[in-house]
Order: C-alpha cells, then sequence, then structure tokens
C-alpha cells in the first residue's frame, strides 16, 4: 500500500473518514476482512452515521468508494479504492462492467461519453494490464473530441486519446486498431512525422478499401497535403465561434466558420455533422438570406 501521507481528492458529495488504528473492512458473513488506513471516502450521511458510530460499515465504505471512483477514477487513492473494490466488493465490478456494456451498446450524447471514460478507467484500474481498456477509453475520448457540442474541449480530448492509445500499445505492440488510432491522434494534433511511424507497413498488413484509403493518406503526407492548420486547431476555432453566437456576435461567429470551412482537406477529413447548420443559423441572425437558403439542408 502506498504510506497515507497524501491528502485526498476534493469530491462533491463526499467526505472523507480517517479510520482508527488497525480499522479492517469487515463484511459477507466473514468472507471480507481487509485491512485499511486510509481516508475513506463516505457520502454525507454515512460520514455523520461513522462519526457517530466510530467507523463505517461494509455498505458504506463500499458506496463511498463506489461513488468517488465514478465521480473521479483519476483522484488521490484510486488504485488504493479499486483494490479494495475487487477485494472486497464483486456485485460493485459486476455493476460497472454491466452499465459500461450498456454505454457502449448505444448512441449516447456527451455526458454519457464521460460516464463511460470514467467507468473504463475503474475497470482499468482493476485490470492495469488489458490493452483493451485503455485502448477504449482512448476510442471514447477520439469520439468526444469528434463532436461539435464538445469542441471546446477538443485538446484536452484528443491529448487524453493520445495517452490512453499509446498507452494501450505499450501493453499490445501488434494491435492494429490500436497503431491506427494512435495515428489518427497524432494527425488531428499536427504531430504528423509521429503519425506515419505508427501508420508505417500498416498498410501491407491492411486489406480492400482500408489499405487504399490508409496509404493514399500516407501519400498525402508525405507531399505535403494536410490541413492549414492541425485539426484540433479547427475545432478550438469552432469553440471560439459557438461562444461568439451565444454573445450575439453573429457576424464574428460566421467569419469564424467561413475560414474553418475554406480548409477543404480538413473539412474532407474530418465531416462535422452540424456545422453547416450553425452557420446557417448565423446567416439568419443577420437576415443574409441568400447565403442561409444556399446551405439549406446541408449537415
Amino acid at each position: 500500500m502506498t504510506l497515507n501521507c497524501i491528502a485526498p481528492t476534493p469530491l462533491d458529495g463526499i467526505s472523507y473518514f480517517q479510520p482508527p488504528v488497525d480499522f479492517h473492512i469487515t463484511g459477507r458473513d466473514g468472507r471480507v476482512n481487509i485491512p485499511w488506513e486510509f481516508p475513506i471516502p463516505l457520502a454525507e450521511e454515512s460520514y455523520r452515521t461513522a462519526l457517530e458510530q466510530g467507523a463505517p460499515n461494509y455498505d458504506q465504505v463500499g458506496q463511498g468508494i463506489f461513488f468517488a471512483l465514478r465521480q473521479n477514477p483519476d483522484c488521490n487513492y484510486a488504485v488504493d479504492y479499486a483494490r479494495v473494490l475487487q477485494e472486497g466488493y464483486p456485485h460493485l465490478i459486476a455493476e460497472i462492467g454491466g452499465e459500461a456494456i450498456m454505454l457502449d451498446a448505444k448512441e449516447v450524447d456527451t455526458p454519457y461519453l464521460d460516464r463511460k471514460v470514467n467507468l473504463l478507467k475503474i475497470m482499468a484500474l482493476l485490470e492495469p494490464g488489458n490493452a483493451g481498456l485503455w485502448r477504449e477509453i482512448g476510442r471514447t475520448l477520439m469520439e468526444k473530441g469528434s463532436r461539435l457540442e464538445a469542441c471546446h474541449l477538443a485538446v484536452q480530448s484528443w491529448y487524453g486519446a493520445e495517452k490512453y492509445l499509446t498507452h494501450s500499445l505499450e501493453l499490445d505492440p501488434d494491435d492494429l486498431h490500436t497503431r491506427y488510432q494512435l495515428g489518427e491522434t497524432h494527425y488531428v494534433l499536427g504531430h504528423y512525422d509521429q503519425a506515419l511511424l505508427c501508420w508505417d507497413q500498416l498498410p501491407e498488413r491492411l486489406e480492400g478499401s482500408e489499405r487504399t484509403s490508409l496509404t493514399a493518406r500516407i501519400a498525402a503526407i508525405n507531399k505535403g497535403e494536410r490541413p492549414k492548420v492541425p485539426a484540433v486547431d479547427y475545432l478550438t476555432a469552432l469553440s471560439v465561434a459557438f461562444e461568439q453566437h451565444q454573445d450575439d456576435q453573429f457576424y464574428e461567429a460566421a467569419a469564424i466558420v467561413e475560414d474553418v470551412l475554406e480548409d477543404r482537406i480538413f473539412c474532407a477529413q474530418f465531416p462535422m455533422t452540424g456545422v453547416y447548420r450553425f452557420l446557417e443559423q448565423c446567416y439568419r441572425a443577420v437576415n443574409l438570406t441568400e447565403k442561409a437558403d444556399a446551405l439549406r439542408g446541408r449537415c
């Protein structure tokens, strides 16, 4: 265990209980007996009860750890909390896995993607050597980084994807999907040399349209046919356009979108559902009816 010298991470709705000396988490008719010396995250009501009774019970500890990790799986003591779940709370682990599978099986909006990432991070704490979990975190962050409603978080999302996919590839260097996706994150971030390194010799291991498409992209990079600025910069620019729109600065918002759409290479490689509809709204707001009508029906 890590020495208890680090302050726990502040979390909404969570208070930390410092257990007494020689405290053990016990439950499940004696099948669980885990020595514990770290701050225990507890829901507020459980914290008050623990103060009255001198210590929390098995269910209160499990619920508190579960809430803390769902809120921030990167919090201090997360590894220790995950170990406790693994040793003593199989039903909570099953619930986490089941919810992650449910979210993966349907189309979800951005807040659900955040929830899915947190669930996957908890699972990765439980199985740190599982390359597939790290890859799925990276892939989910790529999806989040590609959405217009989350473009203000594009830099954070794409750098996060790069980080998790890099770790996945370290665990499983032969995984073609991870290698391709990591190359994609490098490309979006403007790290073209790194993208080429990821994709080098990958086409010969692919077939059909995948091989043709990737070969063409590699050739385009080598010929200098790439977006004028990294794709992530365009996504950040679009987030500024949305802010301008919210402030009723419609001309300024439209001008930003127009600049982005002038880069045909970016638009071809990074289709953005809803951007033309947004530009149409900007035009109508300032009575540029002809321009707005020309965009009607485009995504």
